[in-house]
């Protein structure tokens, strides 16, 4: 079924007389905000906080603060509403470098008793650069007893597609995504990290009930293989099932829901071509590959999604968001039973920012990041 597309993004707009009004009356901290048109819902736009350095990744705390990735290397908290000038300390060390950095930040599902955290970064050494995964205490502004649980491997010396993305399933094992890193055909190697999700433990062994733990000719952290470069992941809070989206060459952006054991076809079958603007392949198809769940061409270059189920947009609840770099936007989708997309939205498409991660808060607010050197935190809410 071909989706149903709108692009609605349209500011709210008030005759002057009547727009001056209703400024005053007012009070200062909506003043800033805007607000927008969609198919469903009008809804404002306030900066919770800006002057972040291309944020990358957020966590929402029990005490109502949050904890925001930069790229640049940097964890940084918002107390209150406003950024705490100190970067937390304790981060690992880790390295910069063109789509590296400092990546995804994860709570563990027990953080209120625990404080035990998980991030994801890119890191070097003499045999070349690489993802990596560690688990942390966060208290009292700073992470202790930091330990690496997870290195990709081989390394190698591209700086590209380290993905990073991570989701706790039901059981408590955690899935880690690793791009192909530049190099496509690592993602259809099975002795090879790259180009796939793993599931482990906490301990960073492999989790019980991966499909290739009696296998000797595949590592047995590997959940899903032929995966380019995921920037979204998410648990569906409904079904449980682990949802990501990663990102194609020139087209053929993906939504997959994972399923453990499947080969998602990277690079033997795509609906993209190269940046050259030659074909890769001329397979969309390969017995033993996954289909996606849907795809984008031209590439909208997707990172970060979340489902929303919150009471804020009542007409929004079961749709998936997903923000979109190249474009620009924030994408609404319909999906129904059968697992189709049925309708897609383009939202915030005014606002020019790259939109690199979303969220439903606690607050039943849809939270975002912008990509940008000054990077924000806006806060989606009902006018």
């Amino acid at each position: 079924m071909r989706p149903t597309a709108f692009s609605s993004t349209r500011r709210w707009r008030l005759p002057a007389m009547g727009l001056v009004a209703l400024l005053c009356a007012l009070p200062t901290s909506l003043v800033a905000a805007e607000t927008f048109q969609s198919r469903y819902h009008d809804y404002r736009v306030e900066t919770v906080v800006d002057g972040l350095e291309h944020p990358w990744s957020m966590v929402f705390l029990p005490d109502g603060d949050q904890l925001v990735t930069e790229r640049a290397g940097r964890l940084r908290r918002i107390q209150q509403g406003t950024l705490v000038a100190e970067p937390v300390a304790g981060v690992p060390e880790l390295v910069v470098a063109g789509q590296g950095g400092l990546l995804d930040i994860l709570l563990h599902p027990d953080f209120a008793d625990n404080r035990i955290l998980l991030l994801s970064y890119s890191h070097s050494n003499m045999d070349g650069m690489t993802t990596r995964v560690a688990k942390a205490r966060y208290r009292d502004g700073r992470l202790e007893d930091v330990e690496v649980i997870f290195e990709a491997l081989p390394r190698s010396n591209t700086s590209r597609h380290f993905a990073g993305r991570m989701a706790f399933d039901e059981d408590g094992s955690l899935y880690i995504a690793v791009g192909d890193r530049g190099e496509m055909d690592r993602a259809q190697a099975t002795d090879d990290d790259a180009g796939g999700v793993h599931r482990i433990s906490l301990d960073g062994k492999p989790a019980p009930g991966n499909p290739w733990l009696n296998e000797p000719d595949v590592n047995d952290t590997f959940f899903t293989y032929g995966n380019r470069n995921i920037q979204g992941m998410v648990r569906h809070p409904r079904t449980g099932a682990i949802w990501s989206h990663e990102h194609g060459p020139r087209g053929g952006d993906e939504i997959n829901i994972l399923t453990r054991g499947t080969n998602y076809g990277w690079p033997e079958i795509t609906y993209g071509i190269g940046y050259s603007g030659l074909p890769i392949t001329d397979q969309t198809h390969k017995p033993g590959m996954a289909q996606p769940l849907h795809y984008w061409d031209p590439s909208i270059a997707p990172s970060g999604m979340d489902f929303y189920f919150g009471e804020a947009f009542p007409q929004w609840q079961g749709d998936l968001f997903v923000g979109a770099l190249k474009f620009q936007k924030l994408v609404r989708l319909r999906i129904n039973d059968k697992l189709e997309v049925v309708e897609e939205e383009d939202l915030l498409t005014d606002l020019n920012d790259r939109i690199r991660a979303v969220y439903q808060g606690p607050d039943d607010a849809l939270w975002v990041l912008t990509d940008e050197t000054n990077g924000r935190v806006l806060r989606l809410t009902p006018p």
